[in-house]
């Protein structure tokens, strides 16, 4: 295990302001890609200033308000990530947007440097696609709330992926650090990990690699992640991200680049893309889904 400046420990990268994680283009050395993690007491109350980014908000736990634009949008957020899909916001660049909670909770801030400025929305629950992938051991849920295609955006790509204890994510091992037409997309990634505790309450643990394509920095990265550490991608090669058994893993994966289409165009590492074909003789694990959307029908913009 390294440590490396691409894998950031809980509580190393909260900076100066209010937020528990913050990594935006300037501290990452890169174009594009954001995301900050935000703590509210109950009866908090903190404005998002997107400058030239646009951001997702998206309850990790409890609920907000979120009031951009004009317009409120009441999100009803869920206990944890590891008990429901939730609802979530979408602020344009160059806005303003004041994110209240009553009940007090923990918010990701998933942003994007971009050009082009689209409407405040509102993202039901209900409307997030769930993605089981892969098969036996190799199975996971993907989330694709803010995936192209599903949700406009103009640069951010953004979904969760929930993996049981014992299983292997991100895997084959894959990258996006080259534009090739068709084939592949450039684009940065954050990985935000949350940690499931074991039945006793001790802390969760997971895995997480990134290993050099030959383009870029060169990422070289194998790192033990717990709740709250995240790993950043310039390029490589990455995966696995592996779940200890007895701790389920979360991941919040933010991506952008400087593509003209907004796609997620992967390439599989020559040495592992076999796996792919045994999965069609396995089934998935049966402990997915794990989460279903919450209930949002109290949710929605308020006039």
């Amino acid at each position: 295990m390294n440590d490396t400046p691409y894998h950031l420990r809980a509580g190393t990268a909260a900076g100066d302001g209010p937020y528990d994680f913050a990594v935006d283009p300037k501290s990452a050395g890169w174009g594009y890609s954001s995301l900050r993690v935000l703590t509210l007491p109950p009866g908090g109350v903190h404005t998002l200033a997107a400058g030239d980014s646009e951001w997702i908000v998206l309850p990790l736990s409890g609920g907000c308000s979120v009031q951009t634009e004009g317009q409120i949008f009441d999100l009803g957020g869920r206990e944890s990530p590891f008990t429901a899909v939730t609802d979530f916001a979408y602020v344009p660049r160059d806005a303003h947007a004041q994110i209240a909670s009553g009940a007090g909770g923990r918010f990701a801030l998933a942003g994007a440097r971009c050009e082009r400025r689209l409407p405040a929305r509102y993202g039901p629950a209900g409307a997030v696609p769930v993605e089981l992938r892969g098969a036996g051991n190799c199975s996971r849920q993907v989330n694709n709330f803010g995936a192209a295609g599903v949700f406009e955006c103009d640069r951010l790509i953004a979904v969760e992926v929930l993996t049981p204890g014992g299983n292997w994510s991100s895997y084959p091992p894959h990258k996006h650090d080259e534009h090739r037409p068709g084939e592949e997309s450039e684009l940065e990634e954050i990985y935000y990990f949350e940690i499931a505790d074991g039945p006793d309450r001790t802390p969760g643990l997971g895995y997480h690699r990134v290993s050099p394509s030959g383009h870029g920095r060169n990422t070289d990265v194998l790192a033990e992640v717990r709740s709250g550490d995240a790993v950043l991608i310039p390029d490589g090669w990455h995966g696995p991200s592996i779940a200890a058994p007895g701790n389920a893993m979360y991941y919040l994966n933010v991506m952008a680049g400087p593509g003209v289409d907004r796609e997620w165009l992967i390439c599989d590492h020559p040495e592992h893309a076999w796996i792919r074909s045994e999965w069609g003789d396995r089934q998935v694990d049966p402990r997915l889904p794990m989460t279903e959307a919450a209930d949002s029908a109290d949710g929605g913009e308020i006039a």
